[in-house]
């Protein structure tokens, strides 16, 4: 009868093997071994694990040889692409324009354009290889202007260098949550749903803020509507908190009610000066990383059974902790800031 023990620690080295690997492959091979050295018969072992005794002794013996680095080492070789380098690039650049919905339709794709035939999980395989992975697209503004977006860019560094020691600039937008959960990923029991109520209609709360990069403290007020009115009740709140402050520049969309008769008259004798974005530049607009960010910390997975005062009250304590706790530092991972202007260009999109 074939001897199948081994010393302490190499059983040691096995079962540390074997709770860092990720393969599991690697993971029955290790068992494989551990369990013949713990007096398994070889039968028991390839029934425990699905495979062939004359397998479980090879694993052994490759052990007892050569070590653990040959016991995990894989000679498989996978088969020949049936694609040449060239059909392959082309394969590549048509996915970079078209997003199929399975892999079976890029084999569809491949077998009318090249004539070779693949199915859905040998092209999945070759997606892999080829760096892809199933994931959504991400939706973007369709009229972003690029080269608009890059000359504000410009001008915000400008604003930047020449504003004065006591200047501040703000990035300022408004945030509507509805009153109804937003379902996010979470950790569940395998085999169990975890259930959110829901609410009907579509009541929700009008946020309007701004928030600076220097003290990342937001600035929000809660509004019936947002208008020219609330506006302004905003930059009267900025115009207080900013008191050392010898201009406040204030950065925003182009939405209509900025450009309001009343807000204009307000502005003609005030500290405040607003800079517009470009139109579709919501990627440009810093509290839209803000609001995405508290969207997330109070909406996600959470049922608030009343409007008032329940969501409404929900949303303070969530502003009052980012502003004198750590969640501010992940807030400023998140979002990027304009610090790096090619890492804004390439997010044009809304995050709100």
């Amino acid at each position: 009868m074939a001897d199948y023990t081994l010393p302490a620690e190499k059983l040691a080295e096995l079962r540390a093997a074997h709770r860092v690997t990720r393969d599991k492959r690697e993971a029955d091979r290790i068992k494989s071994v551990v369990l013949l050295a713990g007096g398994w018969t070889a039968e028991q072992v390839a029934e425990a694990l699905l495979v062939d005794p004359n397998t479980v002794r090879n694993h052994f013996r490759r052990y007892r040889e050569a070590g653990l680095a040959a016991l995990l080492h894989m000679a498989y070789r996978g088969s020949d692409c049936e694609l040449d380098a060239s059909q392959l690039a082309i394969l590549e650049e048509h996915l970079r324009t078209h997003v199929y919905l399975a892999a079976k339709d890029v084999a569809a794709w491949a077998a009318e354009t090249f004539g070779v035939t693949y199915t859905a999980s040998g092209m999945t395989a070759l997606l892999h290889r080829l760096g892809f992975v199933y994931k959504k697209p991400k939706l973007v503004p369709g009229k972003a202007d690029r080269q608009a977006q890059e000359a504000f860019l410009a001008e915000y560094e400008k604003l930047k260098e020449n504003k004065g020691e006591s200047d501040v600039i703000v990035f300022m937008d408004a945030v509507h949550p509805q009153h109804n959960p937003v379902l996010g990923y979470g950790w569940i029991k395998r085999g169990e749903d975890a259930e959110v109520p829901s609410n009907t209609g579509r009541r929700r709360l009008n946020i309007n803020g701004a928030v600076d990069l220097e003290r990342l403290e937001p600035v929000v007020r809660f509004d019936d509507t947002i208008d020219a009115q609330s506006t302004i009740r905003l930059f009267e709140q900025l115009v207080q908190v900013y008191v050392y402050a010898t201009c406040i520049y204030v950065i925003c969309d182009n939405a209509r009610y900025y450009r309001s008769k009343a807000v204009q008259a307000y502005l003609e004798n005030s500290r405040i000066k607003l800079v517009f974005l470009p139109p579709y530049a919501p990627n440009l607009n810093l509290i839209e990383r803000l609001w995405k960010y508290f969207k997330k910390r109070t909406l996600y997975n959470r049922y608030y059974t009343q409007l008032m005062p329940d969501f409404r009250f929900c949303h303070r304590p969530v502003m009052a902790k980012f502003s004198v706790s750590n969640e501010r530092s992940s807030w400023w991972y998140c979002c990027g800031l304009l610090k790096n202007s090619s890492h804004a260009l390439r997010n044009v999109s809304n995050d709100s």
